[in-house]
Formats: C-alpha cells, structure tokens, sequence
C-alpha cells in the first residue's frame, strides 16, 4: 500500500510569543514537526509534504537538514484546516493511496496507532478518524459513534447536552484514500461563525456520500498539542518519563531518574549505570556496562563498553571514549578518539585528537588545538603517559611508549619511548625573599603615607 504523510505545521503559535515558529520548538532535542514526521515510524511512507506558513524559510531549513525527502508546500492563507490539508492536493495529484494526516505541534502519536488506522482502512472504512477518551473533554469536539460507524464529529459549542456527555473526542488525525480525501475537502464550505473551512466536517460528508467513517482510539497523552510554553514544558515531562521508566526496563540503572535528561534518539545498552544530574543530547549512543557518572553533559558521542565517564564530564560531538577508558572530573573531550583502556582522569581539555590504548593523560593537559583560524590535530600513541599540566601544541604526535615531563609545552614530535622535557629550567636565588618582601612593604608604607598626606 502506498502511503502519504500531511503534516500541517503553518500555525504561527502566537501563545508561543517567540520569534520561532511554534513547530521548531524542541522537546528532547528534536522539533515539535520532527516528532510528528517520525510518527509514522517504520510505516511505509512513499511520500511526504510538509504544509507550512508562518516562518516557512525556518521550517524548510529545519525540514531539509532532518528530512530531506520532505516536500514542502505554502499555505499563504490559513483559511482552517480543511484548507491546509487542501494545499498538498497538487503534489498528490499523480498519487495512489491512502494519505495521513497529522499536526506539527501533536509530537506523541505513536507508529502502531497510525497501524491500526491503516489496518481499519484495510478492513474497509473509507474514512478513519483518531479519537480518544478525554479525561475532561472540555472544548474537544465530539466523536458521535452509533452501531461502531462514526457519523459525525460536533463541536462543544454547538453540542447538545447528551452529546456534551460524550467523552469520546477528536484528535484531528485523519486516515482515507486520498482520492477520497481531497473529494471530500472539495465539499468543505466555511459557513459557519469562524469562516473557516474545517477538515472536521469530511465525515458528515463522506457518510452523506455512502460512504463509511470510524473511529480509532488511543491513550489521550499521545494527543497532546503544544500551543503554549508551559505546553511545551509538559511535553517534555511527559517524554523525559516515558523515556526514563523504559531505560531502566530495558536494562539501564538511573540512580536518580528525575534528574536525568535524554534526547529523542539517545541510546543505552544493559547494565548502564547513569549516576544523578546528566544530560544526554542529540547522537549520543552509550554500550553495555559502561559508567555515567554525575554532572556530565554529553552531545553526539559514542561511550564503548565499560568506560567510565565523569563526575562533572563534557562530551562533545565527535568524541568515542573507547572499551574501559576513563574520562575523570573536570574533562572536556570534542573530536577525539580515546582507545582502549586510556585514561584522561583529571582538568583537561582534549580536542581533535587521537588518543593510543592504555595512554595516561595527566591533570591540566591541553591540546592546543586552534591557531586562530585552523584546527589541528594531535596524536598520543599507545601507552604514552603525559605529565601533568603539559600543553600539545597541533600539529604534534606523542609516540608510543613516550612521556612529557610535568608542564611541558610540547610543540615538536616526540618519537617513541622518549622522554621530552620543555620547560625553563629553574632557578634559585638565595635569600631573595626576604629583600622582596622588605622592599615591597616599603613601597606600601610610602604610598600610605602619600595618600594621608593627599586627605
């Protein structure tokens, strides 16, 4: 079966009051339209358009970095959601099969809920309406059910006070062939208070036609829309929670889950343990058995089995912490390969840089890896121990086997099993401190003096 995906994301958000469209806001790292594409999940999605409106340069910047497949089309006048739907009408116009529509702000339909509309489809329903069972269906409007045919949907304003009863209520996604789709929206008029033209009024329309429409229910949280911040906040809650109790079911320890935050795609084998007030951005993948410690923030890095990582830890993009390695407090890695069994415990920057098996990288180590207007990149070979406070300056390669001594700026390479030492050597002058101190407190007294005197 060839199916389509319309997702309606022209909205403006104005409850938002951002300079954003309400469709690029995130929960879990991931936009609010992200979500509602990545709803269908699996499906076989032979085609989709993306209808946008308000901030439509940012939605398709946004659209064809995470899914360049998307074809987006203009609504330049919001004219409900009938119209909206309406929009995508000529790019379909070649097309065979059913079409979904779902809602850019709506981020939590699941894939096996738009299955089970697709298989209503395949059991003979010409149009399939998502409903749920409201809580307290307030201003939703009504899914009216009679003998398991759905014939109409009532908005509560103008509801009777039996229909008013009903807690069966619309979620605004919508199965059909899509043939029959724009059919029935051809048929859509705006008379009525708003002028609006509503994709709501297809299914008193399509039973007028002899046609027949059902309802498909799912849980009332994956129907939630986000319209306002504090929507927005709720949304995340809700994520982070689901998120959370399935780590731990699948394996993962969470020390303390409230504190811990993941992305959308955030991946973790058995037998994690992620210790309290972590954060997981986007692209991060952490395998079995491996060691989050507190306070450590990662972004698009792959932790390998076994390593420890933290306490108070950054991890940035390009980062691979490697079998049983050791990142320790204090450690910013970005663009660096830490292999097997290497440890960088303590206060260090390494950035682009490649890191040998069972390397000891010292306390305060720094690769100096910017000139200003380059990157460069450093190499520190197997078993290699860097002394403590030692700065890389790239272009350098640390050998095999080799050491710095304790600061050391280390600008040439140093080949293997060597020792290089590049530092000032010292010096000590004998009963200089004294004469220090005594010349110092008198220039203090003279400046005191000279001060009282000015008052």
């Amino acid at each position: 079966m060839n199916l389509a995906l319309i997702v309606l994301a022209a909205g403006q958000g104005t409850r938002m009051k951002s300079n954003l469209p309400k469709v690029l806001h995130k929960v879990a790292g991931a936009p609010l339209v992200a979500h509602a594409i990545r709803s269908a999940e699996g499906l076989d999605v032979s085609k989709s358009i993306v209808v946008v409106g308000h901030g439509a340069d940012q939605v398709e910047v946004s659209l064809s970095r995470d899914f360049p497949e998307a074809e987006v089309v203009m609504q330049t006048e919001r004219l409900g959601t009938a119209h909206a739907v309406d929009q995508a009408k000529a790019s379909l116009v070649d097309f065979h099969g059913d079409a979904i529509v779902l809602y850019g702000d709506t981020p939590f339909i699941k894939p096996d809920t738009l299955r089970r509309m697709l298989a209503a489809r395949e059991d003979g329903a010409d149009v399939v309406i998502l409903g749920f069972d409201a809580a307290v269906p307030g201003k939703y409007g009504r899914l009216i059910v009679e003998d398991d045919r759905l014939k109409r949907i009532v908005e509560a304003k103008d509801a009777t006070t039996d229909e008013l009863e009903v807690t069966l209520c619309n979620s605004g996604v919508v199965c059909a062939d899509s043939a029959v789709l724009f059919d029935m929206i051809a048929r859509v008029d705006n008379q009525n208070a708003s002028g609006e033209f509503y994709l709501t009024d297809i299914v008193e329309i399509a039973n007028k036609a002899g046609k027949s429409c059902v309802a498909v229910t799912c849980d009332e949280s994956e129907t939630l829309g986000i319209n306002s911040r504090p929507e927005l906040a709720k949304a995340e809650a809700i994520f982070q929670g689901a998120f959370r109790e399935n780590a731990m079911i699948e394996g993962a320890t969470l020390q303390a889950p409230d504190t811990v935050y993941f992305s959308f795609d955030t991946k973790l084998g058995k037998d994690v343990i992620v210790e309290p007030n972590v954060v997981f951005g986007v692209g991060v993948s952490v395998d079995d058995g491996a060691n989050i410690r507190a306070f450590s923030h990662f972004e698009d890095c792959l932790v390998r089995s076994g390593a420890t990582v933290g306490p108070y830890a950054r991890i940035r993009p390009g980062s691979d912490i490697g079998v049983g390695a050791r990142i320790g407090n204090f450690v910013e890695t970005k663009k660096a390969i830490i292999s097997d069994g290497a440890k960088v415990n303590h206060l260090s920057y390494i950035g682009d840089a490649f890191v040998g098996e069972n390397a000891n990288v010292g306390a305060g180590t720094v690769t100096c890896n910017y000139d200003g207007v380059l990157k460069h990149h450093t190499n520190i070979g197997a078993g290699a121990f860097i002394g403590t406070n030692s700065s890389l300056v790239a272009p350098v390669r640390i050998g095999d086997g080799a050491m710095t001594a304790a600061g050391s700026v280390i600008t040439a390479d140093v080949p293997d099993d060597a020792l290089a030492v590049a530092r000032a050597p010292q010096k000590n002058r004998e009963g200089f401190v004294p004469r220090l101190v005594q010349k110092l407190k008198a220039t203090k007294a003279k400046r005191d003096a000279e001060k009282r005197s000015e008052d």
